[in-house]
């Protein structure tokens, strides 16, 4: 019998539709991925499960007895209270039994009645029965078990939860569900903000996890190394395509041309992630080249597509320097905890920085050093003249509510709008899911993720030489993280970018800065190539 059941579920906000007659039935054993553009469903279909919402007609359905454990990026758990205390609270009935049992403990000691010592005895058998059945002795090792797979320190552990990083804060969230042990797992973009050891952990203890799960997420080996099917929400219908990611880039590209066509854009985008994969494979069969070699060899024998030719008329007329930015023996530190020292590098034309580093290891204070949002301990960071950089988590902090869509990706001051010609900027915002009615939208009636894609326009039509981006796929759906990636690949400047994304980094990095590569240096960071 099925877990889950949605029957014909039609959803409506005000006069936003969200999902018309919606089936979906999750069994036994499932891992489904759920994808879908922002704002397309996603979350409430897991909040329709959560019975958070009631649909406007149709049915939802849990089996009676199952147990749902439900992740957030944005942490539900209580703020001021540490991850010991929040995880300690969920053995709420084995203390209650353990207090009960230390009672009887006294009361035989005080040498009661031979009727009474009979009635407390076979009360202590029954608990402790029942501390059997739930499994009980142990609950503490346990909580330290979860703590310690999870990487938590005795700091991390006495710390409250709002003190922690949004990487942390994660963690403690998982570390909950882990020993909540639920039937069914509802996850809601599991990997933002967690760290490449984090993603791979979560992705090692699924492989032993037995319940079913849904789990929503952009990050696209994550899918494709957890998930058994993806569930696809698109013009508020649902999309069955049986296997992983990859199986679903293939099995969607036919699917779009039984369509007429109607996503062609995004058809040639699936396309790229297809050649991506497929390329990877040809060129790591040849052992006696390099793979960055063979893919290069791949990629000059394509002759451009429309994608490419949108993306290129837009950068036509930016014209960038070869040195872009100096910096030398840069130093941050907190406290003692020494983030990076005497760090020195060059950021160049054409140049794809990707920063990688554990939670807190320093990768985000780095970029706002070089921003001069945060001043350095020791090091000069050299900007040469001209257009300088732009910072997307700035653009994404400073949005204006009251501003239009089109007035805030039009109207800086050096933006490429200005002297592209009007057809190349907005086939540039159609291929970024912006529609005219789209574009007179006010800022503030937006999602998170639509405001991500505001953000990332700005950025990339800034007329900067310089991108810094800081872990830029968190809030993208699939197909913006796609168009940011063939944006950022003909991007003629320079990009830095911290990001956990595996499949992202991959595809644009030509260079790594990695912190703690030397771990028994304290704030060591190496550049090394990609």
């Amino acid at each position: 019998m099925s877990l889950v059941r949605l029957q014909d579920v039609s959803v409506r906000f005000d006069t936003t539709r969200i999902l018309r007659e919606a089936y979906f039935r999750l069994e036994a054993g499932d891992r489904v991925g759920l994808i879908g553009k922002n704002g397309s469903g996603k979350t409430t279909m897991l909040q329709l499960i959560l019975d958070r919402i009631t649909p406007e007609s149709g049915t939802v359905t849990v089996d009676p007895g199952t147990r749902i454990g439900y992740f957030s990026q944005f942490s539900e758990l209580n703020g001021e209270s540490t991850i010991t205390e929040v995880l300690d609270g969920l053995f709420s009935e084995i203390k209650a039994v353990e207090a009960e049992l230390a009672s009887i403990d006294t009361a035989i000691a005080g040498d009661p009645a031979g009727a009474e010592l009979d009635r407390l005895i076979e009360r202590q058998a029954a608990l402790f029965e029942d501390m059997d059945r739930l499994d009980g002795w142990d609950y503490p090792r346990r909580i330290d078990k979860v703590l310690t797979t999870l990487g938590f320190s005795d700091a991390h552990r006495v710390c409250a939860i709002d003190a922690l990083s949004g990487g942390w804060r994660n963690r403690a969230a998982l570390a909950k569900i882990l020993l909540e042990d639920p039937d069914v797992l509802l996850l809601d973009e599991p990997t933002n903000f967690l760290d490449v050891a984090g993603v791979e952990w979560l992705e090692s203890w699924f492989r032993d996890f037995k319940g079913a799960a849904i789990i929503v997420s952009h990050d696209r080996k994550f899918l494709d190394a957890v998930v058994t099917r993806i569930i696809e929400v698109e013009n508020f219908h649902l999309h069955e395509y049986p296997g992983n990611f990859g199986e679903y880039i293939v099995q969607k590209q036919f699917r779009l041309k039984s369509l007429d066509q109607q996503f062609v854009h995004e058809s040639e985008l699936l396309a790229f992630e297809a050649e991506g994969i497929a390329d990877r494979r040809e060129a790591a069969k040849a052992a006696s080249r390099g793979l960055g070699n063979q893919l290069a060899k791949i990629k000059k024998s394509r002759t451009p597509r429309p994608v490419d030719q949108i993306v290129t008329e837009i950068y036509g007329g930016l014209h960038v320097k070869d040195v872009l930015c100096r910096v030398e023996g840069l130093g941050k530190s907190y406290g003692d905890k020494a983030l990076f020292k005497d760090l020195g590098f060059e950021i160049r034309r054409g140049n794809r920085i990707v920063v990688l580093g554990s939670n807190g290891s320093g990768k985000s204070t780095l970029l706002k050093v070089l921003t001069g949002e945060e001043e350095a301990d020791a090091g000069v960071v050299a900007w040469a003249k001209g257009p300088g950089f732009v910072s997307y988590n700035r653009m994404l902090e400073e949005l204006d509510d009251a501003d239009t869509v089109s007035h805030a990706v039009n109207a800086l001051p050096d933006s490429l709008a200005l002297s592209a010609t009007k057809k190349s900027v907005n086939r540039f915002l159609a291929m970024f899911q912006f529609s005219e009615a789209d574009l007179k939208q006010k800022i503030g009636n937006l999602s998170g993720g639509q405001k991500a894609r505001v953000a990332m326009a700005q950025c990339l039509l800034s007329g900067a030489s310089v991108l810094l981006l800081d872990e830029p796929t968190n809030h993208l759906d699939l197909s913006s993280t796609q168009v940011m990636e063939r944006a950022l690949m003909h991007f003629p400047g320079a990009v830095v970018v911290v990001s956990h994304d595996r499949f992202f980094s991959e595809k644009i990095a030509t260079r790594y800065l990695v912190f703690g590569a030397d771990e028994a240096v304290p704030g060591e960071v190496k550049v090394r190539a990609a």
